[in-house]
């Protein structure tokens, strides 16, 4: 069930690199950091909040019109 990479003909970095991706994709490390110690209901649920409203402001701010400079 673990994760795998190939070695061709000694690319240790680029395997390295594959495997980092994989890793990230899979979510394991994500995964153990919110293992690592207990929120509360209300907290997980607060950052979530607060994570889609600077999501929204960051999409807001790309929509705009640049200000006037004169």
């Amino acid at each position: 069930m673990g994760l795998k990479v190939l070695v061709p003909d000694g690319g240790f970095e680029r395997a390295m690199r594959k495997f980092k991706k994989k890793v990230q994709e899979s979510g394991l490390l994500q995964e153990l950091r919110e293992r690592e110690e207990y929120e509360k209901p209300t907290t997980r649920r607060k950052r979530a909040k607060s994570q889609a409203r600077k999501r929204w402001l960051k999409k807001l701010e790309t929509q705009s019109l640049p200000k006037k400079l004169y």
